[in-house]
Parts: structure tokens; C-alpha cells; sequence
């Protein structure tokens, strides 16, 4: 019997030679009944020729490392479908063990850290369940591992005896990297190198490496740069091929590229943004037309210069995200289209995709059209400026821009309405506190200062969100396949720790199973100025889903739109590129079953841009960890007041109030007491005294320790609050008694997440010099 492929067509529009697609070899699989070995497989896809046989073992191959074969003890082939098996990406804890999370998006699986022991934070691996662990979850055993996740490390060298390893910066990399004596190169003890795994780890044996990159002395400065890059494998270099490619570009647009577009160069758009500023993506323009609005908003167009099958944007796909780090930018795209030829620089003509938007006299959005245009920005102001001149009414900064001044007005007035309409809306907002890190000369931190929203940097916020949501809905209107930005609203589990949380303090959030952000916005207006409205905001915005990339139209939840896309940032944002390219074919004439893209494309690349940008958020907080572990070791015994900013079963974490620097006060350092932890209220309470610890109180801390290696500070409560906490407990409140019998010391019992001391220097094993501690 000849199967026929339904996927032919794709095949043979993909490879010159094209072979059974995955969809018939599954399905041949799966009519057959049993499990196939490579002859019986190729018989039934009637392959002869050598060419044919060797394509189909590499994509039977693929589909092994993707999790949809196994190829078992007797040399069969066997759909995972028809296993127990589930396949999934690792992801490892600190302490050891780890998790899987399934590629189906089922609830992760618990793996031990025996089962650790031949993985690494970041493989493939095909797991069984085998049981319920101790505390409910599902815990698996490795059964495959289907691809390797970490190919080099980066860390601390060190010499113990005869015997070099390194310890990964990873936390997650619970092994340490065993480096042979002609492996090490010219690393010397206590340095940061780059070790490549040159042997995986197994069952009995730790992985192997060899030093392939010294970074350098362990506090050198921007050291930590160096490493967040290689550590979360950050592409940062440019290759010889891109480097061609963009010597291609010039600094000014081609003349034939000014073609077939709408000119608008003689409206004076501006750029806003803030002082340091080096890319500008947007610009904006606004006058009154009667009643209504109308708001102009240029965007770089990008996707004019970067091709998808071009180097260059092979690279943006790959990275996804520019990564901006204290003082450094690792860009998406080469210097000359980022911060040149892209970038909508002042009084230079640039190509631009225009969002034409009418807004009626309530804020409500009548029309809008896009076109790709070609503008010459007037002006480069800065948020600073901007507020000045239509908020303050500074009569020098309105002198400086004379022709600017009406429309700046009309933009300021129109932020008003729009403001006013996202209040009406619902939206949801929070007050959060940003910061920025100042250096010295010598690139030190000299303060860490909070940065303040004016209401210029809030106009070109609502002007951006507009722009998104007329993308979004075109978007949707021709039901192309695109990236949207969803966010979706609390998970039941979220919202039912939520409503416990809320009960505790009287508080009730509305909407039922299904509470909208007009609810969320309802209990953050009634809670006025209650002392623990902070502690109340945090909890209800880690209640929230985090916002990723999907071609799903589900919309914002936060911001109380049903329809909403990334379109503004198409400099430093991948998702923008592709949105922009899908207007383009529309605008065109193209229609959504002649784009390039499938609605599977999407779903792989929102998963990869949401990876990458969580990538570099990481990468970009591991940095901040450091500088700040950095500065806080020379106010090694200094007090500060705090804000309570997280509550664990391990202790408090607190935030500096005046330098907005985190530390864990460890449930060990309570003393005179014992704690228990309650996750619903978050809060620790103190079984004699009752003294109770809760997210957003205010608390005295000491510093008592830094550890720059594991970007850890720890705090202990200051001497007022530690005399309060020595007190003698007196009658329990538990049972109305003394305390009888003798307790071990406070000091002594053992916490949720145990803290060991650093053990003497010996043999290094799977486990790390020390055991790693919850990180701050």
C-alpha cells in the first residue's frame, strides 16, 4: 500500500530533494500498529534511492531530538504518542534537583537531583512519570536525553589540590566543570573564564571542560557585563558576512527609496525620549480637526532594509531583542541601521511607517490608515524638555521651539483626553519604582537614583499604546498571521490565593471567576492611603499572567484592550519587525494566504521572542544584582530602612528604601522566637510573641554580608528591631501558658530553605563549594 503525503507540496517547496514529511511517517507509524525499525520504515515510504535513505535518518533524527520519536533498545522506531513518555525542556534549581517542563504545556515534573545528575539546566530530555513526590507533584525519570542545552559555561576558575574545575555563574548549573590539567590554558585560579563542555555529564561522572576565553580578574570593571553576556548565551558579536552586509548601507536614504511614498516632510514631527537616547523609533505629530484629533505617529521602517532572508536579519531573528544593560547596549541590529539610517534622527530625511489615527473629542478611536511615508524630523526633545515646555509653560524652552509650540500643545491636550479615557477604560495602574544606575570614571557606582515619570514620558506612552492597538486591529481585521502581544488575566489557582489574601483584610476583589481590569482598578482606587497599599499592589500584580508573544488574539489585560501588538520599536524589538511586515503585504495588496509567513511560523516565533526576551531580562538583572552587590560591600555593617518586599518560608526579603538594593533577612537570623510562614497572607508570625513580619512593612536592617560570587546580600534586623525581638516571649498566645520543657535555640531549627556553612576546601563533587542560597 503507497501512502500518500498530504504535505508534498510544502515538502518539495522546501528542499530540492523532498522526503516524507514528519505528519506520514507518524501516521504510518501509527496505522501500523508496532513499533518499526529503519528497513521495514523505508519499505512502507517506498525510499530505494541512497540519497532518499540518508534524508530520512536525518529527519528521523530531528524528529528524536523534538521529541516526537523514540528510538528504543531494539533499533525501532516508536511514536511518543503512543508512550508514556513526555518530552520537555530541563530546567535546574540551585539546590540541585530540577524540573521538566513538558513541551504539551502540562504541569511541569519534579526531577530529583539523582535524576540531575546526567543533566544539565537547559536539555531536552523524555522523562516517565514514576510516582508523586513527598510534596504532591508529579516526579519523573529520565528515560533520554534528547539534546544537549549547554555547551559552554562561564564562571570562576579555581585549583583544589591537583584537581581544576569551574564553578558555572549560572546558579541553575548545579556541577561544578572539571577541567583537566591540559584544558586550562592560561587561566589562573580566581579568574573568570569561558569553559566549553567537551564531556556531558552522566549518571557517575561529572561534565569536563576546557577553559576556551580568560574574561578576566573576578572585580574588574564591567566584568559583570562580560559575563551576564556569555552566561545567558547572548549573541553580541557580529560575523564577517553581516559586517559586508552592512557596509552596503550608506548613512543617507537612496533617492529611489523615496519613491511611491507618501511625503510628509513637511510636517514637523518630533522625537521624545530620554537624554541618553541613541536609537529613536517613533515620532509624533497632532492638530485639532474640529471636535476630533488627529495624531500622527511615525515609526522607523525598518523592515525596509532588513530582509528575512538577509544575514542581517537571521541575526535579529536570533536575538530577538536589543539588551540594555547599565552604561552598554548589546543592539539587535548594526550600529549603522540602529543608531543611522533606521533611526529617526533629526533634520535628516528617514522612511517610516505612518499610523494616521482620528480620535473623537472623548478619546475614542474613529479611523485610522497606514501608509509607508518618508518624513524629516524637526525636532529631537527629550522628556525633560518636553514637560517644560507644555507642562511647566517655561517661556525659554517654549522660545527655543517656537513653530513646535502649537502642536506640542495640541499633543499635550490630546494626552488629557486619552488619559482620561484609559481611566474610563479600566486599565490597570501601578505604581512601580524604576531606577538608574550612575557611575564614576572609573565605572563604580556612584548612587542608584529612581527615575521619575513625568507626564511627557505618559503622552508618548498613550500615543504608542493607540498606534499598537490600530496594529493590532488591522492585524485581525485580515486575520494575518502576526505577533501579538498577549496578556492574559489572573489563573484560577492566582486568583484564589488572591481572594484568601484580599478576605484577610477585608478587601474583595469583583468580577467573579473572571474579575476584569476595571475590577482590579476599583479595589487599587479604594484603597486610598492605607499604609499597606503597597504591600496590596504587589500582591495583585504578581496575581497577573506574564505578557508573551502569540499569534492569538486575546488581548491586554492590563491595559484593557482586546486587541493589542507590539508595532512601535521595530529598532530593538523582533516582534515590531514582523508586525511591520505584515502591513506592508496588506497595504500592498497582499492578502493573509499569500504572506509569507503560516500561523505555525508565528506560534515558533512568538515562543522564541518571549525566550528571548525573558533572556534578556535575566541577563540584564544578573548585571544589576552584581553592581548593586558591588556598591553594598563597602556598607558592610551600615542600617538602612526598608520596605518588606518578599515573605518566603525562608525568610524576608527587604528593599532598601533610600538605595532600592535587596537582601534576605534568613528566618534564622529571628531570633528568641519561631516563625511560621503563611503563603496566603505573606507573612511570618511568631508562634510565642505573635510578632508578625508582612510584605510592604516598613523594618530596620543591617547589612551583615555580601557575596559578590553568588550577587547575595544578607541582611539582619537593626539593633531597634532586634532588641524588640529579644524581648522575653512570655505566654504563648497559642495556649495561654508559659513555654514549658527546653526547645532547641531559635537559631537551631531548621528552615524551609537551609543555609549551610562553607565547607572546607576538598575534592570538588556534583554539588557546588557551597551550597547555593535563595537568591536576592
Amino acid at each position: 500500500m503507497k501512502f500518500k503525503d498530504p504535505h508534498n507540496q510544502r515538502e518539495a517547496e522546501k528542499y530540492d530533494n523532498p522526503i516524507p514529511s514528519r505528519e506520514l511517517i507518524l501516521q504510518i507509524l501509527d496505522q501500523s500498529g508496532q513499533p518499526l525499525d529503519f528497513a521495514d520504515l523505508s519499505g512502507k515510504l517506498h525510499l530505494t534511492e541512497e540519497r532518499d535513505l540518508d534524508a530520512l535518518k536525518k529527519r528521523l533524527r530531528a524528529m528524536e531530538r523534538d521529541g516526537q520519536l523514540l528510538y528504543n533498545r531494539r533499533r525501532q522506531y516508536v511514536p511518543i504518542a503512543h508512550t508514556d513518555l513526555i518530552a520537555g525542556r530541563v530546567i535546574g534549581h540551585p539546590d540541585g534537583f530540577g524540573f521538566l517542563k513538558p513541551d504539551d504545556g502540562s504541569a511541569d515534573l519534579f526531577l530529583h537531583a539523582k535524576q540531575m545528575r546526567s543533566l544539565m539546566h537547559g536539555d531536552r530530555a523524555l522523562v516517565t512519570v514514576r510516582g508523586l513526590d513527598p510534596k504532591g507533584r508529579r516526579e519523573g525519570a529520565v528515560v533520554e536525553i534528547l539534546e544537549r542545552g549547554t555547551t559552554q559555561v562561564v564562571g570562576r576558575y579555581f585549583l583544589e589540590g591537583n584537581i581544576g574545575f569551574v564553578t558555572p555563574d549560572n546558579s541553575r548549573i548545579s556541577q561544578d566543570i572539571l577541567i583537566p590539567p591540559d584544558a586550562v590554558g592560561d587561566a589562573q585560579p580566581g579568574q573568570i573564564v569561558v569553559a566549553a563542555i567537551i564531556e556531558q555529564p552522566s549518571k557517575y561522572t561529572q561534565p569536563k571542560g576546557k577553559v576556551v576565553e580568560v574574561l578576566g580578574d573576578h572585580m574588574a570593571p564591567g566584568m559583570e557585563i562580560d559575563v551576564a553576556i556569555r552566561s545567558h548565551q547572548l549573541p553580541y558579536e557580529w560575523s564577517p558576512e553581516i559586517r559586508e552586509e552592512a557596509d552596503h548601507f550608506g548613512y543617507e536614504v537612496p533617492e529611489d527609496a523615496k519613491k511611491d511614498r507618501e511625503d510628509l516632510r513637511d510636517t514637523p514631527f518630533v522625537t521624545i525620549d530620554g537624554e541618553d537616547a541613541k536609537d529613536f523609533d517613533d515620532a509624533v505629530y497632532c492638530e485639532r480637526e474640529g471636535k476630533n484629533w488627529r495624531l500622527l505617529v511615525a515609526i522607523a521602517d525598518v523592515s525596509h532594509y532588513v530582509q528575512p532572508d538577509s544575514a542581517i536579519g537571521r541575526e535579529a531573528t536570533e536575538r530577538g531583542t536589543s539588551v540594555y544593560f547599565p552604561g552598554k547596549v548589546i543592539p539587535m541590529l548594526p550600529e549603522i541601521l540602529s543608531n543611522g539610517l533606521c533611526s529617526l534622527n533629526p533634520h535628516v530625511d528617514r522612511l517610516c511607517m505612518i499610523c494616521d489615527i482620528e480620535i473623537g473629542p472623548r478619546g475614542k478611536l474613529i479611523s485610522y490608515q497606514f501608509v509607508e511615508g518618508l518624513m524629516h524630523s524637526a525636532a529631537r526633545l527629550t522628556y525633560t524638555q518636553m514637560a517644560r515646555i507644555v507642562v511647566e509653560r517655561d517661556q525659554a524652552a517654549r522660545e527655543a521651539v517656537p513653530d513646535l509650540c502649537e502642536h506640542l500643545d495640541d499633543l499635550y491636550e490630546l494626552y488629557k483626553v486619552l488619559r482620561k479615557a484609559r481611566d474610563r477604560r479600566g486599565a490597570i495602574d501601578f505604581e512601580t519604582a524604576e531606577t538608574r544606575i550612575l557611575f564614576d570614571a572609573e565605572r563604580k557606582i556612584e548612587a542608584i537614583v529612581p527615575t521619575e515619570r513625568n507626564d511627557a514620558h505618559k503622552l508618548i506612552e498613550e500615543c504608542m499604546i493607540l498606534a499598537n492597538v490600530c496594529a493590532a486591529t488591522y492585524l485581525s481585521k485580515y486575520k494575518i498571521p502576526a505577533l501579538h502581544r498577549l496578556h492574559e488575566g489572573p489563573t484560577a489557582e492566582k486568583l484564589a490565593d488572591l481572594r484568601q489574601f484580599l478576605n484577610g483584610l477585608g478587601l474583595s476583589l469583583g468580577g467573579g471567576d473572571e474579575p476584569t481590569p476595571t475590577d482590579y482598578t476599583k479595589l487599587l482606587n479604594s484603597l486610598g492611603d492605607r499604609p499597606d497599599r503597597h504591600m496590596i499592589q504587589t500582591v495583585l500584580l504578581r496575581s497577573m499572567s506574564q505578557a508573551v508573544y502569540s499569534p492569538e488574539t486575546k488581548g491586554h489585560f492590563g491595559l484593557a484592550q482586546t486587541h493589542y501588538a507590539h508595532f512601535t520599536s521595530p529598532i530593538r524589538r523582533y516582534p515590531d519587525l514582523l508586525v511591520h511586515r505584515a502591513i506592508r503585504h496588506l497595504i500592498r495588496g497582499g492578502k493573509a494566504s499569500n504572506f509569507q509567513y503560516a500561523y505555525k511560523d508565528m506560534v515558533a516565533l512568538g515562543e522564541h521572542c518571549s525566550m528571548t526576551e525573558r533572556r534578556a531580562d535575566d541577563a540584564t538583572r544578573d548585571v544589576t544584582a552584581w553592581l548593586k552587590c558591588e556598591y553594598m560591600q563597602e556598607h558592610v555593617g551600615d542600617s538602612f530602612s526598608g520596605v518588606i518586599s518578599g515573605v518566603t518560608g525562608f525568610g524576608l526579603f527587604v528593599e532598601l528604601s533610600d538605595i532600592y538594593v535587596e537582601g534576605l533577612i534568613h528566618i534564622t537570623a529571628l531570633t528568641s522566637d519561631y516563625y511560621h510562614f503563611d503563603p496566603a497572607n505573606h507573612r511570618l508570625t511568631g508562634e510565642n510573641s505573635g510578632r508578625i513580619y508582612r510584605l510592604g512593612d516598613t523594618i530596620q536592617v543591617t547589612v551583615a554580608r555580601v557575596d559578590l560570587d553568588e550577587r547575595k546580600i544578607d541582611f539582619v534586623l537593626a539593633k531597634t528591631e532586634g532588641e524588640q525581638e529579644r524581648k522575653p516571649a512570655g505566654k504563648s498566645r497559642k495556649s495561654g501558658s508559659k513555654t514549658k520543657g527546653k526547645k532547641p535555640s531559635p537559631t537551631e531549627q531548621k528552615p524551609a530553605a537551609k543555609r549551610e556553612a562553607k565547607p572546607a576546601a576538598k575534592k570538588p563533587t556534583n554539588r557546588k563549594p557551597r551550597k547555593k542560597k535563595p537568591k536576592t
